[in-house]
């Protein structure tokens, strides 16, 4: 059963605390207490009380200086530390109390919700799944294309330098997969993306948090020759304070060009950054502009 965080319900003073000097480092010792405390899984009300604030107000405080709620640090937290003790090749009923957890049943349900697989599928860490992988030219430079039985799971633009960094790139996750080299199972990704307009759809295979998935079709709804702001798309998809969370969402995005977060930009219009080039992402608008790039009429359908 997955679990979901249920707001505490707290009444909003009559006006909002002015930001202070004192707000930073207040938050910073938060952190560093929560950091050597999140085990005993504390409260709201407990570190709230350590920092000499109202529930209310460090909630507000914390988020506004972190970009998330306490609670959701003690996860990342706690998540963390599991996955310290699954790499050790110890058992998830471990992982769970050296984690602060009750037992196997919260860790699994904190894995599924925030990472979108159980504990037992991070320690395999993709045994027994196949992934073939090819090289292919492009407009915009040599990519490499992944994919699995049930879809692409990977694209990303590289260069003969930094082929291998690349490879390690894509396939961080999946350590315990068995890798094909096979252009020929890949080939069909690059015509389609890339080639002469001559039919087929894809299917990606995408491993991701909820929110993740969330912001990635997103972007799939974006219509070429358009972009939008990372505010914008968190609006988009119902939840208009986390621009940042979704600028990192965007930036853990696995299949460049295919999932389109070159189409995101800065409210002023910047382009801003791109984690294969500006230049590219420059490009890539230029191209998708003048209606002059292939596979941009294709459907795209996302299978976890």
């Amino acid at each position: 059963m997955t679990t979901h965080e249920v707001p505490t319900t707290m009444t909003a003073p009559p006006h909002a605390p002015v930001p202070s000097e004192d707000d930073a480092p207040r938050v910073e010792r938060a952190l560093e207490w929560l950091s050597r405390n999140f085990e005993r899984q504390p409260s709201l009300a407990e570190a709230a009380g350590h920092a000499g604030l109202s529930e209310y107000h460090f909630q507000r405080l914390f988020r506004r200086q972190v970009g998330l709620s306490p609670k959701k640090y003690v996860q990342f937290l706690t998540l963390e530390r599991a996955k310290d003790i699954l790499a050790q090749s110890r058992s998830v009923l471990d992982a769970a109390y050296a984690s602060g957890l009750s037992g196997p049943g919260r860790l699994h349900d904190l894995f599924v919700n925030v990472e979108a697989m159980t504990p037992g599928e991070y320690k395999h860490r993709g045994r027994g799944l196949t992934i073939r992988y090819g090289v292919h030219p492009s407009p915009f430079g040599q990519c490499l294309i992944m994919r699995t039985a049930r879809g692409v799971c990977g694209l990303a633009f590289t260069s003969p330098a930094r082929r291998r960094e690349t490879f390690a790139e894509l396939a961080r996750g999946f350590e315990a997969a068995t890798f094909v080299e096979d252009a020929d199972a890949t080939a069909g990704v690059s015509r389609t993306m890339f080639g002469e307009p001559d039919g087929g759809d894809l299917t990606l295979h995408l491993r991701g948090t909820p929110f993740r998935i969330k912001v990635w079709r997103a972007l799939l709804a974006i219509p070429p020759g358009c972009v939008t702001s990372y505010g914008d798309l968190a609006h988009r998809i119902g939840a208009p304070g986390a621009s940042r969370a979704a600028g990192n969402a965007i930036a853990s995005n696995p299949v460049a060009w295919i999932i389109p977060c070159h189409r995101v930009i800065r409210a002023s219009g910047v382009l801003g950054q791109y984690r294969w080039g500006r230049g590219r992402k420059l490009t890539m608008l230029s191209l998708e502009a003048g209606g002059a790039a292939s596979g941009l009429g294709r459907t795209v359908s996302i299978d976890r």
